[in-house]
């Protein structure tokens, strides 16, 4: 079977984070879906720079608005927020086909309209309550990872080379 991860970003403000956050889609076979409008240019340096060499392996969506985005998706909606009732990693992601990890910009967030639709779709990342929230790229990386734990980590490879070395002459060292 045939596994679907998408990140969304609505909003999103700082291109670095953009670009961060497009290069962890590239390794893991997730799509990127970016909803405006944008702090940057879609063309920022910072951005290409941030995402290196991998945007030809990167499959990416652009919306004009959240209606847009929600009339041409369907599936599995979670959305990241400090706001949720939930840990993101005592959600079972069970919908292998369109999951959606849902992000806001960087200064406020998702709308809290949203929020309130979904409550049972509203994840929190576990922090300390004094501070604001995790970078959006941490955020992101930490949302993605649990969800392919949780499927096996599928098409990924799970085990490394040396260049100079085989790890079996290793054993039993």
């Amino acid at each position: 079977m045939s596994c679907r991860l998408n990140i969304v970003l609505v909003e999103p403000q700082i291109p670095q984070n953009t670009g961060n956050i497009s290069r962890t889609c590239a390794v893991t076979g997730a799509a990127l879906h970016l909803v405006k409008p944008y702090g940057f240019e879609i063309t920022d340096k910072k951005l290409k720079r941030a995402g290196l060499d991998y945007w030809d392996k990167l499959e990416i969506y652009e919306y004009d608005d959240l209606n847009e985005f929600f009339d041409k998706n369907s599936g599995s909606f979670y959305f990241f927020t400090t706001k949720g009732r939930s840990v993101h990693s005592d959600v079972e992601y069970k919908d292998k086909q369109n999951t959606y990890l849902i992000f806001g910009r960087e200064d406020k967030g998702l709308p809290e309209e949203l929020l309130f639709s979904h409550p049972d779709e509203c994840v929190r990342i576990p922090m300390r309550n004094d501070l604001r929230s995790l970078n959006l790229s941490n955020s992101a990386a930490i949302g993605v990872y649990e969800v392919l734990r949780q499927w096996g980590y599928p098409d990924l490879g799970r085990e490394g080379s040396l260049t100079k070395y085989d790890w079996s002459d290793a054993e039993g060292i």
